[in-house]
């Protein structure tokens, strides 16, 4: 039978203080380690390294730079962490000229401000000045101008505040390319259609449409366009249903209208 070793209590007590001591020492490094962590934290965020130094401002085109920057109520020297980002968007959001706002800081002492503003739709004529109109019905006075250079639609005879709001709606969202190819919305309300508006385009057409889902009805014009013979003029309707009114009186009117109609039909279909 094999002898046990037997290790005597006077050889073990110098091993195990030496265990004891080293635990302590390693915790007495992490309990250092958290002071000094907590420390450099308090010293950072009372020290100019936690203030904002950079303030970079995108997406705007109506808005200045210096706009956007005291709308927002962030200034460079304030605490980046400190800053109330969600009191600082709602600010901003408030300009009726503003769609979204997104802010984010970036370390160590940039906030970036992106912004999204509502689209110029067209122009209204005010006496012999143009002013530029927003998506939202925003008109802004403060962008006047003695010259209309054709670059959105005019806006006319839009007596009633309501129906002129609903035509811009419906504008912001039309796609650029179909915004691009309207010259003139004139409203002409009748008895029985207020929603109703004429379009004078660019390419020499006219249109017959209705405020109501006028974006939408919008969509077939380019295909409608695309069918009839090049020297063709005339009115489009988009109204209930879609067809070609020819202006030259010797063209049969309703041959026109019935080719249109049986071609959009099918693509519709």
């Amino acid at each position: 039978m094999a002898k046990k070793k037997i290790v005597s209590i006077e050889d073990r007590i110098p091993k195990l203080k030496q265990a004891r001591k080293k635990k302590a020492n390693r915790r007495l490094i992490f309990y250092l380690s958290i002071f000094f962590f907590l420390i450099s934290i308090i010293v950072y965020l009372q020290s100019p390294l936690s203030q904002v130094r950079t303030i970079e401002i995108k997406g705007n085109i109506f808005l200045t730079d210096e706009q956007v920057r005291e709308q927002s109520e962030i200034t460079e020297g304030m605490n980046i962490w400190t800053m109330d980002k969600s009191a600082n968007e709602k600010a901003l959001s408030n300009n009726p000229i503003v769609a979204s706002v997104d802010i984010n800081r970036h370390l160590p002492w940039t906030v970036s401000i992106e912004v999204e503003e509502y689209h110029r739709v067209g122009y209204i004529q005010k006496d012999t000045s143009y002013y530029p109109i927003l998506g939202n019905g925003t008109m802004l006075q403060s962008m006047e101008t003695g010259t209309f250079y054709g670059d959105a639609p005019l806006i006319t005879n839009f007596e009633e505040e309501s129906y002129l709001h609903r035509m811009t709606s419906e504008l912001e969202k039309l796609p650029k390319s179909l915004l691009k190819l309207i010259s003139e919305i004139h409203w002409a309300p009748t008895d029985d259609n207020k929603n109703k508006v004429v379009l004078y385009m660019n390419d020499g057409f006219m249109v017959d449409a209705t405020i109501r889902n006028f974006a939408e009805r919008m969509e077939v014009y380019p295909s409608i366009v695309a069918q009839l013979d090049e020297e063709s003029r005339g009115i489009i309707h988009i109204g209930v249903g879609a067809y070609f009114e020819s202006f030259d009186k010797g063209t049969s009117s309703e041959e026109s209208e019935a080719e249109v109609n049986g071609e959009t039909e099918e693509n519709q279909e």
